[in-house]
């Protein structure tokens, strides 16, 4: 039986996490669609993979939270978590070569040895380790305890060395491969500004849960809301910066119309001299 439209739409709820959620997967497959079609992928592999993993996780989350067994779900998600962060990763690393092609031997193994120390030092330093007896509490759970520990870890990691990353382009890119209005400076500042936004949330939710203590119903009310004001403001940090993406990566770089003008050129003159 099918059910009326009027009926539908009785049920359908347009609060602001739906709205914001809706914009945002919008936007994630024009992103998609223009680093295809405009053939950015050819350049930013990495970068395009993660797009695509962070569409799969969207998707799978949407469709498939309430409508599988919980065991399953854990481990489908932990998996694109994991997947997720080791892409996040190697997108850094695709940045980074990008941005500083041709620097020496001695400036990239510097650079290398500060960003991974930074990195480290956060990584230590930033909210609690697990025991060892919470890791190894339940045999059948063990693995899916270190996925989950791996994907927190390791997307904490990725966020320090994309924001130090973005601001070495920023500042020196252009004696590079990365000058103002490129691609690749602009994947940085992307980057960089959502992985700002994802650490001050993950800082704050962190002392929140250090120095909050719940007496009643408004403080858990009072916590409840901020997380989803802040996971709000995450939301729109991420939609304005995939549009961004959008717009910088449909315009082409400056300097590629007169080179491949210049190429056109090249090759009419060679075919009319034959």
């Amino acid at each position: 039986m099918i059910a009326h439209p009027d009926k539908v739409s009785m049920h359908i709820h347009f609060d602001t996490p739906t709205v914001l959620w809706t914009l945002t997967f919008a936007a994630l497959l024009v992103l998609l669609v223009v680093l295809l079609g405009r053939d950015r992928m050819r350049r930013f592999p990495w970068f395009t993979t993660s797009i695509t993993v962070i569409i799969l996780r969207w998707l799978a989350e949407r469709m498939l939270l309430h409508r599988l067994d919980r065991m399953l779900a854990n481990w489908i998600f932990l998996v694109l978590a994991d997947v997720a962060a080791i892409v996040a990763l190697l997108v850094v690393v695709e940045i980074a070569r990008r941005a500083f092609a041709g620097a020496g031997r001695t400036r990239w193994i510097t650079g290398t040895l500060v960003l991974l120390a930074v990195g480290g030092a956060v990584l230590a330093l930033w909210g609690p380790w697990p025991s060892s007896k919470t890791l190894f509490a339940d045999s059948q759970l063990v693995f899916l305890r270190f996925m989950d520990l791996f994907a927190q870890k390791a997307g904490l990691l990725a966020d320090v060395l994309t924001v130090q990353l973005g601001l070495l382009v920023v500042l020196f890119g252009r004696y590079f491969k990365a000058g103002w209005h490129s691609h690749t400076q602009q994947l940085a500042i992307g980057l960089a500004m959502a992985s700002i936004a994802q650490l001050t949330i993950r800082g704050t939710l962190q002392n929140v849960a250090m120095h909050t203590t719940i007496h009643s119903q408004d403080d858990y009310r009072r916590v409840m809301n901020l997380m989803n004001s802040l996971n709000i403001a995450n939301s729109i940090i991420f939609l304005v910066v995939l549009l961004w993406w959008i717009v910088c990566y449909w315009i082409d770089e400056p300097g590629t119309k007169s080179m491949d003008q210049g190429s056109e050129n090249s090759e009419q003159t060679a075919d009319s001299a034959n």
